[in-house]
């Protein structure tokens, strides 16, 4: 039986850092109120000239590099992103051409903020049918460039980045089981409208309080789902690795858990929501300052427009 393990993780953070304060004088807004609401104080903005690709390529050596591997070694490469450098050719064929190589299959997925988690269950697939060895497969935001700046609800919410890991063909079970969900129905509570819409614009629009719902309800299903199909008990999960969009989403899912908040690993405070790279940078964060370690059961979950939502059982 082939099986599919992390072999390494990396991630990538732009060097600018927008914080609440900044925000204050920006929109109508103050620190206070949005950390009460969503648990975010700052959050990282690409420069100028900086795009998704290259936010990727940085995640990707520092992966491979934990990976002990080169670039050569890689034959799958994976994307997950809203914010690709163009609509066409795909960021993760510019990403492979950045890292010096050719050949292999390189494709983006779009699931907005799960699209990590899609995409690492795509990977897994690819190994497990004998279609790959070694496999890229990223998170990548230039969010900050879909964001309405002067919209107080929305504007606080995002930040740019990405992670990667590096999932390999394995004898030893490290992906333990995927679940992936959509329901197009959503669509509009999250979104970014068509130009043939009325007052469509090229910029995020969101229902907050009814996603917030949805989410709560969505990721309690998804845990129990999940659970389920493992045969394994609450007290079974070493560590959760949600998707970053708000503390409350989180606390929300740690109770369902009955999961102490020391056990899920927050990075929201420092990164805001960065979609789809959100779980990605939250991992590598926790497994390079030695939280995570080999052999821990970690659960990955994620909820996004769309709406889609899905989780990621792993062994690390």
């Amino acid at each position: 039986m082939i099986y599919s393990r992390i072999a390494g993780t990396g991630s990538y953070l732009p060097k600018k850092i927008l914080t609440n304060t900044e925000l204050e004088s920006m929109v109508d807004t103050t620190d206070e109120w949005i950390f009460s609401r969503t648990g975010i104080r700052e959050r990282h903005i690409v420069a100028d000239d900086e795009f998704t690709s290259d936010l990727a390529l940085h995640a990707a050596r520092n992966a491979i590099e934990a990976a002990g591997i080169t670039a050569n070694d890689i034959d799958l490469i994976i994307v997950a992103t809203t914010t690709p450098d163009k609509i066409f050719p795909s960021t993760a064929v510019m990403l492979q051409n950045k890292l010096g190589i050719a050949g292999c299959p390189a494709f983006d997925m779009q699931a907005v903020c799960s699209g990590f988690v899609y995409a690492l269950a795509t990977a897994d697939n690819f190994i497990k049918a004998g279609a790959a060895k070694c496999a890229l497969v990223i998170g990548a935001e230039a969010f900050s460039r879909i964001v309405d700046w002067t919209d107080r609800g929305n504007c606080i919410l995002w930040g740019d980045g990405a992670g990667a890991v590096v999932l390999q063909a394995s004898d030893q079970q490290g992906v333990i089981s995927t679940h992936l969900h959509a329901d197009g129905n959503y669509e509009k509570m999250l979104h970014v409208p068509r130009k043939t819409e009325p007052h469509a614009r090229d910029t995020v629009v969101m229902e907050g309080s009814a996603v917030f719902k949805v989410a709560v309800n969505t990721l309690d299903a998804i845990v129990d789902e999940t659970l389920i199909a493992n045969g394994m008990q609450k007290s079974d999960i070493d560590w959760l690795v949600p998707h970053q969009a708000n503390i409350r989403i989180l606390q929300a899912t740690a109770k369902k858990l009955e999961m102490s908040m020391d056990k899920v690993v927050v990075t929201v405070d420092k990164h805001g929501n960065t979609s789809a790279a959100s779980i990605p940078l939250a991992l590598d964060i926790a497994v390079r300052d030695g939280r995570i370690k080999r052999g821990d059961i970690v659960l990955m979950e994620a909820f996004g427009g769309g709406f889609t939502w899905g989780s990621a059982l792993i062994k690390y």
